[in-house]
């Protein structure tokens, strides 16, 4: 396993649940997750412990694409997430582990998430960019309080 690892920390103007749900919907971690110049397609996404995710990530510029999926390790309803990645790709070998904190503050939510085992090939810089561009996307989606018309 690679100890190539990346380590971030917000805190978001949102409610905890807010950003539980921006990790475990669809169409929400779709928006957001793939850095700018990305679309992501979510293909199954069971969110329970033991149950599966499959997501592809294409370059808007070339349109290659990238499948990737994983397992749900540990869930804690709006406070933690442990989940798995593995590219489809076997030049990108390994397991990755993602594991998400939210914790209440007086002001929304602080946010870290620790990704570990990214494969070698993959420079911890540029995988701690692209995560800075998601993060900033997550952002600009849970911030808003817009009500229904």
């Amino acid at each position: 396993m690679s100890d190539n690892k990346v380590s971030l920390h917000r805190v978001i103007k949102a409610s905890p649940e807010k950003l539980y749900r921006a990790f475990t919907e669809a169409l929400a971690i779709a928006s957001w997750l793939p850095p700018y110049g990305f679309l992501c397609t979510v293909h199954e996404m069971n969110v329970q412990v033991g149950g599966n995710f499959r997501m592809s990530f294409q370059n808007f510029t070339t349109g290659n694409s990238q499948s990737f999926g994983g397992e749900y390790v540990e869930l804690k309803l709006n406070e933690f997430l442990k989940y798995t990645d593995k590219f489809d790709d076997p030049n990108l070998p390994g397991v990755m582990t993602t594991s998400v904190w939210l914790q209440k503050t007086s002001v929304g939510t602080e946010l870290k998430v620790i990704q570990e085992g990214i494969p070698d090939v993959i420079p911890a810089e540029m995988c701690y960019l692209g995560w800075q561009e998601s993060l900033e996307k997550l952002t600009r989606l849970v911030e808003p309080e817009i009500p229904d018309a």
